[in-house]
This record gives C-alpha cells, structure tokens and sequence, in this order.
C-alpha cells in the first residue's frame, strides 16, 4: 500500500482499521475493513489500528513515549488537505486500473478513505475510494465525498428530501430510485433532569430501519425494523440489582484476597461486631424451642422483614423468603466482616456450637459449601476437624457467598421462566476453582442485570425478555465477561412507541440508491445531534446541549455521503 505513496511517506500514516470505528464512514463501509490516510502524529503503542507506517518507537525510553501519548490525545487525528487527499485517491485508483497499472490483474485493495480539513466551499472532511469488482477482476471504483456542516436549530436551512434526490439525480442518471430511512434514539442512559446532567454508564438505544420516506425528520413509521442495543454497567444505584451489586462486591473482594494476597476491606454496613451478630444469631437459635421447620419459617419471616426495611423496593425482584442457616450466616457476615480474623472468630463459634450440639440448623439440600457439609454431619454427631487457619476461612466464607447468590440468580430466571437450570449448568458449576466461579457468577449477574434494567426502564415483554437470556446465556459460555458489549434485539416499534414518538433522535438519516450490486450508487444524509467526524472543529452558535431527547428545539449536525462510480474501459 506504502509504495503507491512513496512521495508522501514523510507527511502522511496510514492505518488499517474496521470501518465501523468511523462515524461518518460506517454508513457506506460497515463492518469491512478500510484503509484511513491521514497526516502524521506520535503513535500510541497501545492503539487497536494497526499503523502501515511506523511513526514512533514503542520500545524507546518513557518519557519520549509519554510525550507522544499526551501528544496524541491532544491533538487527535490530523486531516491532510484537500489537493493532497485528491492526489492519494487518484493513486489509489491508478493502481487498480489494468488498463494503466504497470502490473496486470492487481489484487483488489481495501477501501481507502483520506481525512480532509473541510477548506474547500462544500465543507469536505473525507474523501473516499473502494475498488469494484466482477468476480476477481477490478472492473472500476467507488469514489465518495463526505461533506459536513456545524449544527443548527433551524430546520429550513436543512436540505429538503427533493433536493437531496436531485442531488442524486445530477451524478447518477437513472430514472428509478430507492430511498431509505434510519433513526436512533435513547431510551436509557444518560439524561438532564431540571438542567442537570445525569450521567450513566449504561445505555439503551433503538435504531430504525424503513423504506418510502416521505421528509426529512419523519418519525419512523410502526412498521419499520426495530433493534435494540443494550449496554449495561453494573453498580448503578438506579439499577434494580444496585443491593445484589453491593453484596457481589463483598464476594470479589474475598476473592481478589486470595488471589493477590492483599485485601481492601469495604466499609461494614452494620454498627455491631460480627463476632457479636454471629454469637446473637446463634444464641437465638438455641433458645428458640420449636421444630427444625417452625424455626425455618421463624428466620426466613425474619429476613424477609430486615430485607424489606433496608434494601430499596426494587430489590423485591431477586428477594427469597427460604434463606437457610448458612445463607442468613453469610447476610450477617458480609456486612459487618472488616478483617480475616473476624472470619474465623465467627466460622469457629459456628463450628463450636455445631460440635456440642447447641444448635441443629436447617440447609437446603443441595448446599455446595464446605460449612454445609459439617452441618449435615452434625445431624450425626459427627463433625470433621477443620484448622481454621491461613486461607480456609475466607475460601468457607467465599464458598457460602457463592452458594447463596447463586440460588438468588437461579430463583429469579426459573421463577419468571427464562430459562431452564440445564441452560446455568455453566455458571453453576462448582468442579471449576473459586476465583472462575466468581467471574461466572459475574456474568450472570451482569445477565440479570440487563434483563432487570429492559423490564423495569422499558417494560418489555415475556417473550422478549425470553429472547435477550437466551442471547445473553449463549454469549458468555463463550465470551469473557465486558460490560461494553452491545447486545442486540429485535422488536416490534409499538412495543416502545411510547418512548420514542415524542422524542428527538440523536442520529436521523435518509439514502437515496440506485443501481444493483456491486454498481449500486448511495447518496446518504446523516443528522446528528453530536458531530459524526472528530478531526475539525465546527463552529457555530448553536451548541448542542441536549441529551436523551431533552428541550424543545436540538441542535443538529449535518454529514452528507456522495458517490461517483468510475468504469475501467
């Protein structure tokens, strides 16, 4: 690719990167993988694109690497100008003609886009060129001109869908043409609440997909194809699973104990001791003279009332009334525990009063944890001996936690009959060690946290709710655990109607086509209420302070994609 652009090689870098990265690019590229020139900076070693040309020396001392860095977020990528990009997109195209290249059938290249510093009168901020081709023979190119302008709340100042066909209508001389809308909106994330910012980690988005589009701006249409994209940060104290967060933070940090040796204890949320709830705990069990079952019923009534008085009423969705002896031990502990020593000044007093029989507590049947293992063996008066010392402690505790969370999450999904427990069978697995079981049940909740957040925010169905586990599930069998993946779901638009019809988009776009395969020609228009390139600075008056659809009248940046097809004789 270099040796086309041998004459610039001091002036210009270029990387091969996935076209989706670029705003205003993706619209014509997709997924596929592009070639983008621009004018050369200090390279950040760390970037996902890979650079053509080396501009910097990763392995050189810090500090001219740090300066690079700092460099490179400053500045950000650099256009080139618009003769010079002109002149890269001519090479460009050279190169793939037979009928002038000095070499016969050339492998068809990448697309190459040029970043541009919009100093011509049309505003251009990317020029554009992708190779055609009938079979394996390079018949032609695309060439593609990106065009922008700053935002605007005048809406009359937009072009006119009739002008943006006639556009079309000046390159491309074909009397039949298609036209296609897009949209997207916010649903859940970040929003202004009386002028305040509200920012969030999570988002939810819809995009629109319809045909026939009758002007600029229209709403789209019921009938329009419908995708969710939902991501979904855990922590978040609006979240309906913000307690099961809390208590989830408790068990990592058991398990980043062991596994570093070093432990930050989080503040206790009860003012007394652990040692002194344990030692309460079990005194109460002891005096309680009733059957194994009333006293069931008695702790599980018990934390059912503690639960209702201190966790938000959200938490009602994952709450079970069925707590046995080891998961109300956990609940105790988890919120007063401050050190490895209270860890096993508490297991010992349990194991104590298990030995000399002061206490006969009820588990559940299938209980995993080492603990419930000595208990079933004191209903024989038989118990193991256990050295509470070095790490057994804090893998007993860690065990429980595991146990106990795991059947929360179980409860909630076979309960509202998302799946089924042969579908958990992965995350439920205890022949994997500890610390993997923590980073499965990590996934889980980070399901359940999606699920949660498109029932309560958006009200959605069964059946899609249904779907979106099942999606979930599949993917992190076999993906490791990123609260930046962007799930997707299909939906019906009247589902969610409600949310978008009176609602600005932040991305509203039209494309004119025509043609057929690989000579099929696009005009595209893209509004957007932030800007969709971030190599120039636009000026204008009217910057854009809307988020989530808030205020009367948004502003609105305008990118506008044109297309030349250019035949090899």
């Amino acid at each position: 690719m270099m040796g086309m652009f041998s004459g610039f090689q001091e002036d210009i870098q270029i990387l091969k990167t996935n076209g989706r990265k670029i705003p205003a690019v993706s619209m014509h590229c997709g997924d596929q993988t592009i070639f983008v020139c621009e004018k050369i900076i200090p390279k950040i070693c760390e970037s996902d694109d890979e650079p053509i040309t080396e501009t910097s020396n990763c392995d050189g001392g810090g500090d001219a690497n740090d300066s690079a860095s700092v460099l490179q977020t400053e500045l950000g990528p650099q256009p080139l100008t618009i003769m010079k990009a002109r002149q890269l997109l001519s090479f460009y195209t050279l190169s793939q003609n037979a009928n002038v290249s000095a070499l016969d059938n050339n492998p068809a290249l990448h697309p190459l886009w040029v970043r541009c510093d919009m100093s011509d009168a049309a505003g251009t901020t990317w020029l554009g060129a992708e190779t055609v081709c009938v079979g394996s023979k390079v018949t032609g190119v695309k060439l593609y001109s990106v065009t922008c302008k700053g935002s605007t709340v005048d809406k009359k100042s937009l072009i006119t869908l009739e002008e943006l066909k006639q556009e079309h209508k000046k390159r491309h001389h074909q009397s039949s043409m298609g036209v296609k809308g897009s949209a997207r909106f916010n649903l859940f994330g970040s929003t202004v609440v009386e002028n305040t910012a509200i920012e969030s980690r999570s988002s939810v988005t819809v995009d629109f997909k319809w045909s026939h589009v009758e002007s600029i701006f229209e709403v789209p249409p019921l009938s329009s194809a419908a995708t969710l994209n939902i991501k979904v940060a855990s922590g978040e104290m609006r979240s309906p699973m913000f307690e099961m967060y809390r208590e989830l933070e408790f068990l990592q940090t058991l398990a980043d104990g062991l596994r570093t040796g070093e432990t930050e204890w989080m503040e206790p949320l009860e003012n007394t001791s652990a040692v002194n709830l344990t030692k309460a705990y079990l005194e109460e069990l002891q005096n309680t003279a009733k059957t194994l079952q009333d006293q069931a019923t008695k702790t599980a009534e018990h934390t059912k009332l503690k639960s209702e008085t201190d966790a938000p009423i959200f938490n009602s969705f994952l709450e079970r009334g069925d707590l046995d002896f080891v998961e109300q031990l956990w609940v105790r502990m988890r919120k007063s525990v401050t050190s490895y020593q209270d860890i096993g000044d508490c297991l010992k007093l349990v194991i104590e009063a298990l030995r000399y029989g002061d206490i006969k507590p009820w588990i559940h049947r299938d209980s995993s944890s080492s603990l419930s293992k000595l208990i079933l063996q004191s209903y024989h008066q038989q118990i193991d001996h256990v050295s509470l010392t070095g790490v057994t402690p804090v893998n007993m505790l860690l065990e429980m936690g595991l146990d106990k969370m795991r059947k929360d999450y179980i409860n909630y999904l076979i309960g509202e009959e998302l799946t089924t427990l042969n579908h958990l069978c992965y995350f439920l697995s205890t022949e994997v060690d500890l610390q993997e079981q923590v980073v499965r049940l990590r996934k889980l909740h980070h399901l359940l946290e999606i699920i949660l957040t498109c029932r309560t925010f958006l009200a959605l169905p069964y059946d899609k709710l249904f779907l979106l586990t099942q999606s979930c599930l599949q993917h992190y069998k076999t993906s490791p655990y990123d609260e930046e993946h962007e799930f997707k779901l299909q939906i019906k638009p009247a589902l969610i109607s409600n949310f978008y019809q009176k609602e600005h988009p932040v991305l509203w776009g039209v494309e004119v086509s025509s043609g057929n395969g690989p000579r099929e020609v696009r005009t595209a228009l893209q509004l957007s209420d932030r800007p969709l390139v971030d190599h120039v600075i636009f000026e204008t008056d009217y910057p854009n302070e809307t988020i989530n659809g808030d205020g009367d009248d948004p502003a609105f940046f305008s990118t506008m994609v044109c297309c030349s097809l250019v035949n090899f004789a």
